[in-house]
């Protein structure tokens, strides 16, 4: 399994996102602190979950962290992080 289908996976179970986008950007890192060759290393995260109503910005990456910090021990090096609750999508 691929850390994109690992990160996603977990991220499901732990949130039932309406939302979920995993995004390797390990290709946009190339030379630089962390990557590794055959990239996954680097990922966006844009979630939309119930999870995180009346959860602050800090709250929610706590949360995401924590539902992945087997992966943020281990090889993935940076994870770029946009959770919001429902209705709150679009904003910024």
């Amino acid at each position: 399994m691929s850390a994109k289908d690992n990160i996603t996976n977990k991220l499901r179970e732990a949130f039932a996102p309406e939302s979920l986008d995993v995004t390797d950007e390990s290709h946009l890192h190339e030379g630089h602190a962390g990557h590794r060759p055959g990239g996954e290393t680097h990922f966006r995260v844009y979630i939309v979950s119930p999870a995180f109503e009346g959860k602050s910005r800090i709250e929610r990456h706590r949360m995401i962290n924590a539902a992945l910090a087997a992966e943020l021990a281990g090889s993935l090096h940076a994870l770029a992080i946009k959770a919001q609750a429902p209705g709150e999508a679009g904003g910024a």
